[in-house]
């Protein structure tokens, strides 16, 4: 009698397990699915969403000139191309104490764009224009990596910012 009453006690734990499986796994199930529904709808890059052609981003619109253009009082705007394996400009300068908004698309393949000593990191892809702003509080050099493979010279694509008084 104890071991057949034992016997039913475990079969009904093993039961409360089994039925918590599979409620952890339509749990688990749901989840991606609705993940899979609501978060795959693309990437979309750092600010703004702007879209420029990847194929003639070199020779038309504002970043065939990439440079610098101040916009406003004490505000910049940089037109910046992350290219296979640098930027144009390199370097760019702007002034302590000005709000700059880079604006920064590739031609060719994904590319990063992290400044190090400050917080600007940002994937650059082809066609889409990645628009992130920062002000400069220091005067110096800043160098720029590309964080994201690129292909055979990744290692050798740096480019840099000049924060002039």
């Amino acid at each position: 009698m104890d071991e057949q009453r034992a016997h039913k006690l475990l079969l009904a734990y093993e039961r409360g397990w089994l039925a918590f499986s599979m409620l952890m796994l339509f749990v688990f199930i749901a989840l991606i699915a609705y993940t899979l529904v609501t978060h795959t709808r693309g990437v979309i890059p750092a600010g703004a969403l702007e879209h420029v052609d990847p194929t003639t981003v070199r020779t038309e619109g504002p970043f065939a000139q990439s440079g610098v253009i101040q916009t406003g009082p004490n505000q910049y705007t940089a037109y910046v191309q992350a290219f296979t394996f640098g930027y144009l400009p390199n370097p760019i300068e702007v002034p302590k104490g000005a709000e700059i908004t880079f604006k920064i698309t590739s031609p060719d393949v994904i590319h990063g764009f992290y400044v190090e000593g400050t917080n600007l990191n940002v994937e650059v892809i082809p066609g889409e224009v990645s628009t992130v702003k920062y002000t400069f509080k220091r005067a110096g050099e800043y160098r720029i990596v590309c964080n994201q493979y690129c292909g055979i010279g990744h290692q050798n694509m740096f480019g840099k910012i000049v924060v002039k008084e």
